[in-house]
């Protein structure tokens, strides 16, 4: 797994923001997926918001922050 770091987060997020009807927000856990997904990877659930909004908002947020999220890599 890539190093994360703060400017990571930022760029990821400036990708997010370019295309919000690319992505969508897991209701559950808020993790931001794929608009194609059907469940979400992280937390198995099926329930969405596509919202720009939403994603938007949420994009924001996880940017600005360090990530609180596992991964696979966490489980080796």
């Amino acid at each position: 797994m890539a190093e994360e770091s703060p400017e990571n987060r930022k760029q990821a997020a400036q990708k997010i923001l370019s295309a919000p009807a690319n992505f969508k927000v897991c209701e559950c856990c808020g993790s931001i997926v794929a608009a194609k997904a059907v469940v979400c990877p992280l937390c198995n659930a099926y329930r969405f918001d596509p919202s720009r909004e939403a994603v938007t908002a949420q994009a924001q947020m996880l940017a600005s922050r360090e990530r609180r999220s596992i991964d696979m890599a966490d489980y080796q």
